[in-house]
């Protein structure tokens, strides 16, 4: 399954992989609007079960600007993760240019009550070129 994530990141031996793909039937380029959704799978190689808090997320669309998120947990939830196992979920992004990029941090919590943040790597949100 690794060929489908196209980036990963490692920290403190929690792996976060990210698969990105653009969704022409959500997105309207005519109105300014192109959307992404992208997969996330979370895969702890630690000795030890942690949980995902929170998440923060900086976006940049393809002018530039940045936009951050944060909140608690993905998806509605704050999954724990034990020891080999993963989580997945899958999420969307939306943004008025047809570029963009994604990078960001969970904040975990180990099973020792140590709290550490793990890299998502950065990714590119690219929309297709339409020819004229």
């Amino acid at each position: 399954m690794k060929a489908l994530f196209s980036q990963e990141e490692n920290t403190r031996d929690i792996v976060v992989r990210v698969s990105v793909s653009y969704l022409p039937e959500q997105s309207e380029p005519d109105r300014g609007r192109w959307f992404w959704a992208y997969h996330i799978r979370i895969e702890n190689q630690s000795h030890q079960a942690v949980q995902l808090l929170t998440r923060h997320w900086i976006i940049t669309d393809g002018r530039g600007s940045r936009h951050s998120v944060e909140g608690e947990g993905v998806v509605g939830e704050q999954p724990m993760i034990a020891p080999g196992a993963s989580y997945d979920y899958v999420s969307g992004c939306p943004l008025a240019t047809p570029t963009g990029s994604m990078q960001g941090s969970y904040r975990m919590v180990g099973a020792d009550g140590m709290e550490f943040d793990v890299a998502i790597p950065k990714f590119s949100l690219l929309a297709p070129a339409v020819a004229e």
